[in-house]
């Protein structure tokens, strides 16, 4: 488990026939969908397309992307991606920041240089970590993924990653979305090997593990308040098309999101509109070049259709827990709660499986807490570990 340094590199080839790709595309028609009511709106699409023919400079992000220092390391045959951001000064705690989807590493660009080096940023040198941050299996360049793995074996992974390849005897976790449920999963294995965690979604024990991992809401309705039954049921959906055929047929899809980059993107597209706090208007909260530097990500690394499995895997590999003790995540733990998420499921009821150290509401911001709020989650993030260094 020897890590190797690792350089994102601007391939012409791929570029271009990405290019062609995008300008050959034979457009669906689409009528009666000014308010995105049926799915992804062609006019808006088209011209996020026509800029990353002709706008977007792919260039210009692998410049920004190698600014930071990239590994890869094979760990239990399975190849992991990883940036390393080594913290200023002589206090520094190690933390592993995972992502989700359809996030990329890149999603915590902003995050990065404030938790590694607060003092430049007008903050604390005292809050000041070693920033780790991978790409999930199958994710990036995590890549090529030849087997099924489920969220708690990435648990596995990132202990080893931290404590045997890169040395740490104990270390931070923050994540959001599949980040938060790895990073729970860590706070229920490995407690004590955890200063503590730091999650911008919590969650449930045992996600997708029932026989029907696809009904989200199921036998839970007949317990809902009104408004909760309301609330969960306007999330539910927004994520029931995703959720379905990610659980059950992602290779269907995969087969035309691998061959056409602006079914890729409209794909994408689709939950960061409906999962962000933008009230329908997108660039509100992601600029085009960062949605374009994800989805170059995913088609370059030719990665959809692993990062789609990952669903899948976590029903056909159900999480079995490792002890019953109470509550089940069991390090110190800071909780963001962002009351735009577009995907919140029962964060309040969620809060009891967490041993709370600390929390936060936040009126604005999504599902992509640190893309979308950067600021807040690094407060938050710093607040949780103050007392835990």
């Amino acid at each position: 488990m020897s890590p190797e340094k690792f350089t994102l590199h601007d391939d012409e080839l791929m570029i271009s026939d990405l290019r062609r790709r995008l300008k050959e595309t034979r457009w669906a028609p689409d009528f009666g969908n000014a308010d995105w009511s049926y799915g992804v709106e062609k006019s808006y699409l088209a011209s996020l397309v026509e800029y990353w023919v002709d706008g977007f400079d792919w260039e210009t992000q692998i410049r920004a992307m190698n600014q930071f220092d990239h590994f890869r390391v094979t760990i239990d045959g399975i190849p992991i991606h990883y940036m390393f951001r080594p913290g200023s000064g002589s206090s520094t705690i190690p933390i592993l920041l995972t992502h989700g989807w359809p996030w990329t590493f890149w999603d915590f660009r902003d995050v990065i240089e404030p938790l590694a080096d607060p003092a430049a940023h007008g903050a604390d040198p005292a809050d000041a970590f070693d920033v780790i941050v991978p790409s999930l299996p199958g994710f990036g360049f995590s890549v090529p993924l030849r087997t099924g793995v489920s969220y708690w074996q990435v648990a596995d992974l990132w202990h080893k990653l931290m404590t045997e390849v890169l040395g740490f005897r104990k270390f931070a976790a923050h994540g959001g979305d599949w980040g938060a449920i790895v990073t729970s999963q860590l706070s229920h294995k490995y407690a004590a090997d955890l200063y503590g965690i730091h999650v911008s979604m919590p969650v449930w024990p045992g996600l997708f593990a029932n026989p029907r991992p696809y009904d989200l809401l199921g036998p839970l309705l007949p317990t809902l308040s009104a408004e909760e039954a309301v609330n969960a049921t306007a999330a539910e959906r927004r994520l029931v098309s995703h959720i379905t055929t990610h659980l059950v047929d992602p290779q269907t899809l995969s087969y035309a999101l691998h061959d056409s980059p602006v079914g890729l993107l409209a794909w994408l597209l689709e939950r960061w509109r409906a999962w962000s706090d933008c009230n329908g208007d997108v660039e509100k909260r992601f600029s085009r070049d960062a949605m374009l530097t994800n989805a170059t990500i995913y088609w370059a690394s030719e990665s959809f259709v692993t990062s789609a499995r990952f669903y899948a895997e976590a029903a056909r590999q159900p999480w079995q827990p490792s002890h019953s003790r109470t509550p089940t995540f069991g390090a110190p733990a800071g909780i963001s709660l962002f009351r735009g998420d577009g995907t919140a499921l029962f964060p309040e009821r969620n809060l009891s499986n967490y041993n709370v150290l600390f929390r936060a509401d936040h009126t604005s911001g999504g599902h992509f807490a640190a893309a979308e709020e950067p600021a807040a989650v690094v407060e938050d993030i710093r607040a949780t570990f103050r007392t835990l260094r």
